[in-house]
């Protein structure tokens, strides 16, 4: 990717311990260049003083936000797209972590995928959420974070943020340090579009290590994701063979559908699966699109991932019985052979991505990859036999909790 550096870039952010204060839930729907001041450490010996150079800085470069320097790891960092805090954690970093989408829903369902990572959790209880009452300057600079993991140009869509706003904070508080279109590789705004580059979900990562000046773990943590892509490749069927399948969310007879194997880190656990796309050749002006009934039975994929299935916001037997009791509904090939499966988040970081990738493999080719247990909402991940698993979690576990 090129260096291309945006309006608010090139500024030296150098930023000791923040006084972060933020409290109350609010609950709603490459190696690393180092840089910085040295620290000296006085180590006396008979009488003499021996002064030792410590080099704790840190920088990283971003599209479209250019680069930014660090003289110490941040120790608050702003967060409003879970994946960023699913970073945060992968990378031994998840305490500072001051903000986050919807604490208990995300909060939660990371959780849930840790609790087979021994060791690995994440404390989200007490956290604010940025969207609860829109995202405010006032707050931010109350939280006074080191870094804002957020990408200035879609904070700029946002009612009363303009070009301005966003530097201001820059400078006054911390860098933004994110890029929200390659989710999707949705155009960015106009003022923007000229710095902008587009990353896969790996990539994005290891540019966040390098804020935290853990690239090495960063890299470690991607041989496993590496590892798991080839066994997925290798055992993939024939495309003919592979079943029709859609991404969606049912809300009251309603289906936001999603593509599965467009670009964009928003499809990192399903565009290497290679499903056969119910709604392929579907070009819709927004993000996604929205059917009813009828639409989705004219497509009748074979299997249906109901994306934030598996988060606390849906109930999924809820929403298989009203599948059922649907008369068009209950024709649905993937209701009558019960493949309507709890998905995950599309806002997923390096450890939800492996999950869900698992995930997905088994609910799409369980002849192939095993198949999917029984999962009641609310539960944890499920724990998967050791010899159906495909990524191995005490080899994660290793590196996120020891960097092993």
């Amino acid at each position: 990717m090129s260096d291309q550096r945006g309006p608010f870039t090139r500024r030296q952010y150098l930023k000791g311990t923040s006084a972060a204060a933020a409290a109350g839930l609010l609950a709603g729907c490459a190696s690393p260049s180092e840089s910085g001041d040295a620290t000296e450490s006085p180590n006396t010996d008979a009488g003499t003083t021996n002064t030792t150079t410590v080099d704790t800085g840190t920088s990283a470069s971003l599209a479209p936000v250019g680069e930014v320097s660090f003289d110490q790891p941040p120790e608050d960092a702003f967060v409003l797209f879970p994946q960023y805090a699913d970073m945060a954690v992968a990378l031994g970093h998840g305490d500072a972590v001051n903000s986050i989408y919807v604490p208990e829903m995300s909060g939660t369902t990371m959780n849930h995928y840790y609790e087979r990572l021994d060791g690995v959790s994440f404390e989200w209880e007490g956290l604010p959420d940025p969207f609860g009452d829109g995202i405010q300057e006032e707050q931010l600079y109350s939280l006074d974070s080191d870094v804002h993991f957020l990408d200035p140009a879609y904070l700029v869509t946002q009612d009363n943020w303009s070009a301005g706003d966003v530097e201001d904070i820059a400078s006054n508080v911390g860098p933004w340090f994110g890029n929200f279109y390659s989710g999707t590789h949705a155009e960015a705004p106009e003022q923007y579009r000229d710095a902008y580059d587009y990353y896969t979900l790996w990539e994005l990562f290891g540019h966040v290590a390098d804020v935290f000046g853990e690239r090495e773990r960063a890299e470690a943590l991607r041989e496993v994701h590496d590892d798991l892509i080839a066994t997925i490749e290798a055992d993939l069927p024939p495309e003919e063979d592979r079943p029709t399948a859609v991404r969606a969310t049912y809300t009251d007879g309603s289906f936001y559908t999603y593509h599965l194997n467009k670009p964009g880190y928003w499809l990192a656990d399903t565009r290497p699966l290679a499903a056969d796309d119910a709604f392929a050749d579907e070009d819709w002006s927004r993000l996604w699109g929205t059917v009813g009934y009828e639409t989705m039975l004219e497509a009748d994929p074979d299997v249906i991932l109901h994306l934030w299935g598996a988060t606390p916001n849906y109930d999924m037997e809820s929403v298989r019985e009203q599948l059922r009791n649907n008369e068009t509904g209950g024709r649905l090939s993937a209701v009558e052979n019960d493949r309507v499966y709890a998905s995950g988040m599309r806002y997923q970081g390096p450890l939800m991505n492996l999950f869900q990738l698992e995930m997905t493999a088994k609910q799409l080719y369980p002849d192939v990859f095993g198949e999917w247990p029984e999962y009641e909402d609310g539960d944890d991940y499920p724990e998967i036999p050791e010899d159906e698993r495909l990524f191995d979690r005490e080899r994660v576990a290793g590196i996120v909790t020891d960097g092993a």
